[in-house]
């Protein structure tokens, strides 16, 4: 069961990606371009939104049955990733792009949900890059 959830919570990760880059980039291309807010744009910030949430799910799974994550071995720096800044990094992006899609929710002006949108889900995305165990910086991590 491990693997195949390592799998899936690696394989999703390309699926999130994508949907927070388009998302970003729309936003910010409407927020500055000064277009409306359409139903096609709500659309696309609620799937992104279900696919960060879905990864949340199999990652608390992972992070209790995982046996990279071990308190007791912080000083090693593996197991510290996956323990504390992997989980912690991700919460706080996950936590950012929940407020901005609510907060966008609650905005009257189209250009404000746009704006909200843009700013929280891009800080979001640049929270996770920077959390992502990339083969380049964790020895023994791989692209999927």
């Amino acid at each position: 069961m491990y693997p195949g959830l390592v799998h899936a919570h690696s394989g999703l990760r390309w699926i999130a990606l994508l949907l927070l880059l388009v998302a970003v980039v729309v936003a910010i291309g409407k927020w500055q371009g000064r277009s409306g807010y359409t139903d096609g744009n709500r659309k696309l910030y609620l799937f992104t939104l279900i696919a960060v949430h879905t990864q949340l799910l199999l990652g608390l799974v992972l992070f209790f049955i995982s046996p990279l994550v071990n308190f007791s071995m912080l000083s090693d720096k593996l197991y510290r990733f996956y323990s504390v800044e992997h989980t912690t990094g991700m919460l706080i992006a996950i936590i950012l792009i929940t407020i901005g899609y609510s907060r966008s929710k609650r905005a009257t002006d189209a250009i404000t949900k746009q704006r909200l949108i843009g700013i929280f889900y891009g800080i979001g995305l640049l929270l996770i890059l920077a959390s992502i165990p990339w083969p380049f910086r964790i020895v023994g991590a791989g692209w999927f």
